[in-house]
């Protein structure tokens, strides 16, 4: 099977860290695994381009490489609202017609929305530039709170970190949770973040590393297939029902029982694309309780069956 091939469009003076947020999560070879994607970047002109840390890169390809990309990168844009070329916005809008997938990075949202890529849509950005774009663009629906937004064939991140976890969702679309996880665990990074998580925590993080969730964490997702209501989660951690339910809002942005469905699809997702397991006891294993129970919840948050998962990810 062909790659599925990814171009950065970069842009004087690029950030590396918005291009190696793409480059990790699509540009790396895993030990083992067959190439799932290739990876290059383009610009407007090939050349050296400045970066923001002070250095050249040779970029060895122009707007021309847009043409055979089936997912177009915008890691950031400096400065934030800067004029874009007519040449790249006509580009852009090329690439979507043909049916690429066009992702933002951070600032790279004001590049698409320059194109009129998001006219009508959700979008988000960085939180420090929302103010900014929401004015720039009164006709783009702007989230500050989330990590990011997909509609499929566009989608937006807010800042730097959370374009890791647009990418990462990207792969999970593109192949299955499993093969993520693997993408995600050679950058010694969690495996997903939900998009509709906040940008931030809405408190300081924790001052003492007795008030961590990681422990809690750790224990819950090794104990999917048993009942974990708050009062048994706050049990384990020692803590009141009203303080735990606090903390995971502060540290995670979330609620608990959030959290743990998440965690309970993701582990069916593994075992639906690594094993012949029934549903059923998928189900028991991930603390789904029913075959019945975790086709409605799949059908809620996935927008599909675990048949029809495993029929597009199936690994065996």
């Amino acid at each position: 099977m062909r790659p599925h091939r990814v171009v950065a469009l970069l842009n004087p003076p690029q950030s590396p860290f918005e291009l190696a947020c793409a480059t990790e999560v699509f540009g790396t070879v895993l030990p083992d695994v067959p190439a799932r994607y290739s990876f290059r970047v383009c610009a407007e002109r090939a050349e050296p381009l400045p970066t923001t840390a002070g250095y050249a890169m040779l970029v060895d390809a122009d707007l021309a490489a847009l043409r055979e990309a089936d997912t177009v990168v915008v890691p950031g844009w400096q400065p934030p609202g800067a004029p874009v070329p007519q040449t790249v916005t006509e580009a852009l809008r090329a690439a979507h017609r043909r049916g690429a997938r066009i992702i933002a990075i951070c600032t790279g949202a004001f590049v698409l929305a320059e194109a009129g890529l998001l006219d009508g849509r959700r979008a988000t950005t960085h939180w420090r530039r929302t103010a900014q774009f929401t004015a720039a663009f009164p006709q783009v629906e702007v989230d500050p709170d989330v990590l990011y937004v997909d509609h499929g064939d566009v989608a937006t991140s807010a800042g730097t970190g959370a374009g890791i976890d647009l990418c990462l969702h990207l792969v999970r679309c593109d192949h299955g949770a499993a093969y993520a996880a693997q993408v995600a665990r050679n950058m010694v990074l969690p495996p997903h973040r939900e998009g509709s998580q906040l940008q931030y925590a809405t408190q300081p993080a924790p001052a003492r590393a007795d008030e961590s969730l990681a422990p809690l964490l750790e224990w819950a997702t090794s104990h999917l297939d048993h009942p974990l209501s708050l009062d048994r989660l706050a049990e384990r951690a020692g803590l009141s029902s009203r303080t735990l339910a606090r903390r995971f809002t502060e540290q995670l942005g979330d609620s608990p029982g959030k959290w743990l469905l998440r965690q309970r699809l993701d582990a069916a997702r593994v075992l639906l694309e690594q094993t012949d397991l029934p549903v059923e006891s998928i189900a028991t294993r991930v603390g789904l309780i029913s075959a019945v129970n975790l086709r409605r919840r799949f059908r809620t948050h996935l927008g599909t069956t675990p048949g029809a998962y495993r029929r597009t990810f199936s690994q065996t």
